[in-house]
């Protein structure tokens, strides 16, 4: 009896291995890139190939990559990197009141016709960004909008994602007892909104700022196809137009791994100062429902 407790014991224990080396690889797989940026952004551009890809350089290559990075085209980098926060933050803040509003009206409210806007935006979260692009640029050509920063922004306020979001948390988060309290109170629709239900969402929104922000601040293809002019930029578009016109030179190299670098501290400081936000467990359940 106690042999097949022992050999129970043991299968489970290598079972409950599986999953952790799964854990171990897929962390590996996001942490390596990172690390390896950290490291070949210490290098300068003699040591870039002339060194072990996993041991960094102290001989002041960080600070000579930065320099460079700031004096390149008259501090075009500083350029790119305030564009990249008006997308971010102005797309993502627009975003949010967007998702709060339209997902509050779809979970509280019933009309005519909301049960099918709610399958069109569920709907509209299967569709990949790359199939509406395209139309999006004839769109706002029409209206010569292109080359713009409204370009960028108007396609990006509208997530579907963020909407079904904010629907199912208001769903769970808003009880219509204390909307109903707070209309025999005299509150208006729109109060009870901004009062009650804006600060039971807090989570949810926070939520959908940071999925906004990150995705407009890693977007590459919308402002590839939207944008001709380098001063309005992001960084994302940036970077790739200074690798492409390296030509092979180390010098532009180091400076793209420096500038990739620096792209990352706005992301990890927005979740450092918003993470007694973050609810892991309330995405998880709006995806699962």
């Amino acid at each position: 009896m106690s042999t097949l407790q022992y050999s129970s014991v043991g299968a489970s224990k290598r079972i409950n291995l599986i999953p952790t080396l799964v854990l171990f690889v897929g962390a590996a797989y996001c942490i390596l890139p990172v690390l390896w940026i950290l490291i070949a952004s210490t290098k300068s551009k003699s040591e870039l190939f002339n060194t072990a890809a996993y041991l960094p350089s102290f001989n002041g290559g960080l600070w000579e990559n930065l320099t460079g990075l700031f004096a390149y085209r008259d501090g075009i980098f500083l350029r790119w990197a305030g564009n990249s926060v008006i997308y971010a933050v102005g797309g993502g803040l627009l975003s949010t009141v967007i998702a709060a509003s339209a997902g509050y009206a779809l979970a509280k409210y019933s009309f005519r016709g909301s049960k099918l806007t709610f399958r069109l935006i569920v709907a509209g979260v299967l569709l990949p960004s790359i199939m509406l692009a395209i139309p999006q640029y004839l769109l706002l050509a029409q209206f010569g909008l292109t080359n713009s920063y409204f370009s960028v922004l108007l396609p990006l306020v509208v997530s579907p994602f963020a909407i079904y979001l904010c629907k199912i948390y208001a769903e769970s988060s808003v009880p219509d007892e204390i909307m109903e309290a707070a209309r025999i109170d005299g509150g208006s629709e729109f109060r009870i909104f901004v009062s009650v239900g804006l600060r039971m969402m807090t989570p949810a929104l926070v939520t959908v700022f940071l999925l906004q922000f990150i995705g407009i601040w890693n977007n590459f293809l919308l402002p590839f196809i939207m944008l001709s002019d380098d001063k309005l930029y992001p960084l994302t578009l940036g970077l790739y137009g200074m690798l492409r016109v390296s030509g092979g030179q180390a010098a532009l190299y180091s400076l793209v791994i420096t500038g990739a670098l620096v792209s990352i501290i706005p992301v990890v400081a927005l979740f450092l100062s918003l993470q007694r936000y973050w609810r892991i467990d309330m995405l998880s359940g709006g995806v699962k429902s």
